[in-house]
């Protein structure tokens, strides 16, 4: 069993019709056609969405995905028409509402990776292998790969695992051209990534995309290179053979499956509530991402 802990109920907003709540999302269309993403602040861990958000969480990883965003333009357009609040919506939504084009979506999660940590560390012990592709021996937690690599999975609904598939089953999905275009795309956007976040002291472990055709352009749409879809490492601490410190919601998979918190993550019971400590921790640690990116200050 897993889900929500408690599903909200959207927010009616005059000329917006709700089409979706997601994990961290609620997605709206427009009367001219266009969605209109707006991100919460609640916090998705072990396949449950928490029943306690994370304050700001929504803003900054809209803030970051819109800083990205502009850094990436070159390798592959986005999706995104105007950060305008909608006329009516709630002044809770400035700062983490996108006006996007809808897209003609690809069913598939993009993931790159350029270190070994995650499914993909539990894949390669059993196997040798990632989503079907060889790696070294030797290699264990926390190690950089010989070359990044394009590693997808399949998109699961709320509660649900995505699951890591091959690239002939991605070609055998979408089509062999389709597949080609996302893995290039995928790469090279990661490789892009990975040095701009290297020169601020942080390694890029592993990012997931998702890409939409708007005719025969392929765009980047969703969220980009945010801590709730990538795994962020502070470089000076980075030590292969363990687990590295991260700026993402590591925190917060740590505390459930701790003794403190009292939770069983294998029984049908929902997480409990986090504790401030556990909840300012986390985002501080979204704040800290944001600020160690941009060079921006975080307000």
């Amino acid at each position: 069993m897993s889900g929500f802990v408690e599903k909200p109920e959207p927010i009616e907003v005059p000329g917006l019709v709700h089409l979706h709540t997601g994990k961290v999302r609620e997605l709206y269309q427009n009367e001219a056609g266009d969605l209109v993403m707006v991100a919460s602040d609640r916090l998705s861990a072990y396949d449950w969405v928490l029943p306690t958000e994370i304050p700001e969480k929504g803003r900054i990883l809209t803030q970051l995905s819109l800083w990205w965003f502009e850094r990436l333009a070159d390798l592959a357009p986005n999706h995104v028409l105007s950060t305008e609040l909608p006329p009516g919506a709630p002044a809770e939504w400035q700062g983490r509402t996108l006006i996007c084009k809808s897209l003609r979506m690809v069913p598939v999660e993009c993931v790159a990776r350029g270190y070994l940590t995650g499914s993909g560390l539990a894949e390669y012990e059993q196997s040798r292998t990632v989503c079907g592709l060889a790696l070294p021996e030797g290699l264990v937690d926390g190690s950089e790969l010989p070359a990044p690599i394009f590693t997808p999975a399949t998109k699961a609904e709320v509660g649900e695992h995505d699951e890591n598939v091959s690239y002939e089953e991605v070609a055998r999905q979408v089509g062999a051209d389709t597949a080609a275009q996302l893995r290039q795309v995928t790469l090279a956007v990661y490789a892009r990534a990975r040095d701009i976040a290297r020169e601020r002291g942080i390694i890029l472990a592993d990012t997931k995309f998702e890409f939409g055709f708007d005719g025969e352009a392929l765009v980047l749409a969703d969220e980009v290179l945010t801590p709730d879809s990538s795994r962020f490492w502070p470089a000076d601490a980075w030590q292969p053979g363990r687990a590295q410190p991260s700026y993402d919601k590591q925190y917060v998979r740590d505390w459930l499956t701790s003794a403190e918190s009292g939770w069983d993550r294998k029984s049908e019971q929902p997480p409990p509530e986090l504790p401030e400590h556990v909840v300012e921790a986390t985002r501080a640690k979204y704040a800290e991402a944001y600020e160690l990116l941009t060079g921006a200050k975080w307000s």
